[in-house]
């Protein structure tokens, strides 16, 4: 048995959602009761929920909403920021590009192979550096508060580490993925020029003029790069990435050329593309240090869900966040990797879009059946409660 003791600022969390439906009064109210529970709120400002009526005009596909984004953050700065220290502007912007508007998967359900998912990228990228701007020129020097953005991303692997295929697919999937939007905001203001190149090529393979992958202009590049106060990672699993080629027509899949898969040896946590690879996070972690300017990073999601019906004694779940946060241990204590945060997905089951209610992944089961949504923790609750309040972990 091992006591793995974390640093003695380190921040512990759980995420949640909570939709801009309920208004300012709750929204200062929560913020409140928070406070005076002695927790500090890490806001994010958009996790999937575009409002009908800027959908209506084009949502992230529309430059309007990039003015509309600036718009909203400042509203919220000065509603709530005299509380609030913590930002994060977008969730997850890789997924609302690409299951979004994209593949059509998740609302508002626009499917547009190969402009989708490269055009509401590129607008939320913009929106993301307005709204850091905003703070920094209007709020930061009264507030003293942060700004980032919440990427998410796979670790990868070469699926055979001899090929020299796999290895080059290997790390386009990360830069389609983790540097599409890491580049702009910690290095210097544009996309990856491996990917630039090969979208490019792509694109005048198929009879165009120009490629399909937006630019930016010199001014926005300057106006893009650093827009980011801390590092923040959503991680949930690892891909083995082999090349994949001749795929018809234009879309991101045809320009990535590349597929991930997952080892049959690893273990699957309640959803089918949840391979639990608590390694990957440390090896994740490592990179981020290496190629974005070794940045404080805060773990703002990682998780493992359960499929109905949950095991409220949800052993098996603990040990998998145990195997995790061995490894966020390594990253700080072997690998010097400046972690300051972990944030459990999720505090309670909620509603995973496309997996509705059948995934879960709470500390706390709702019962989804009853009016009232009784709220009871499972096993991992009062686990993550002892890390939580000792800073450390018992690792058996």
């Amino acid at each position: 048995m091992e006591r793995l003791t974390f640093p003695e600022s380190f921040a512990w969390g759980a995420s949640t959602a909570a939709y801009q439906i309920e208004g300012v009064d709750y929204y200062n109210k929560l913020i409140d009761s928070l406070l005076a529970m002695n927790v500090t709120p890490l806001v994010t400002l958009y996790h999937f929920d575009m409002p009908q009526a800027i959908e209506d005009q084009g949502g992230w596909n529309s430059e309007k909403t990039v003015e509309f984004f600036e718009q909203y953050a400042k509203f919220c700065y000065s509603t709530f920021g005299d509380r609030v220290k913590m930002w994060i502007t977008i969730n997850e912007p890789h997924i609302v590009a690409q299951l979004s508007y994209e593949q059509g998967l998740f609302a508002p359900g626009k499917s547009e192979p190969g402009y989708g998912a490269y055009r509401s990228a590129h607008n939320m990228i913009k929106g993301h550096a307005k709204a850091w701007h905003a703070y920094n020129t209007h709020f930061k020097e009264k507030q003293k508060g942060y700004v980032s953005i919440a990427l998410d991303s796979d670790w990868a692997e070469p699926l055979d580490p001899s090929s020299s295929d796999d290895k080059e697919a290997c790390k386009r999937y990360l830069h389609f993925r983790l540097h599409w939007f890491a580049n702009p905001i910690f290095i210097d203001g544009d996309y990856p020029s491996g990917m630039k190149i090969k979208i490019s090529e792509k694109s005048i393979e198929e009879g165009l003029t120009t490629s399909r992958l937006p630019e930016f202009t010199d001014e926005e590049k300057t106006m893009i790069k650093g827009t980011a106060d801390f590092f923040c990672l959503n991680y949930y699993t690892t891909r083995n990435v082999k090349r994949l080629s001749n795929q018809s027509g234009p879309s991101f899949k045809s320009d990535l050329e590349a597929e991930g898969v997952k080892d049959p040896e690893w273990p699957i946590s309640g959803i089918e593309w949840l391979a639990v690879v608590p390694w990957g996070l440390r090896r994740l972690l490592a990179y981020i240090k290496e190629q974005f300017g070794d940045p404080d990073i805060y773990i703002t999601e990682n998780g493992f869900a359960q499929s109905d019906p949950p095991l409220l004694q949800d052993t098996h779940r603990w040990g998998y966040f145990q195997e995790t946060l061995a490894e966020v241990w390594k990253a700080i204590r072997q690998d010097g990797v400046k972690v300051k945060g972990y944030f459990a997905w999720s505090l309670l089951d909620n509603f995973e879009w496309t997996s509705g209610y059948g995934a879960r992944f709470g500390l706390f089961h709702v019962d989804f059946n009853q009016p009232n949504l009784p709220r009871t923790p499972y096993f991992s609750a009062f686990e993550y409660a002892k890390v939580v309040k000792g800073n450390e972990l018992i690792y058996k």
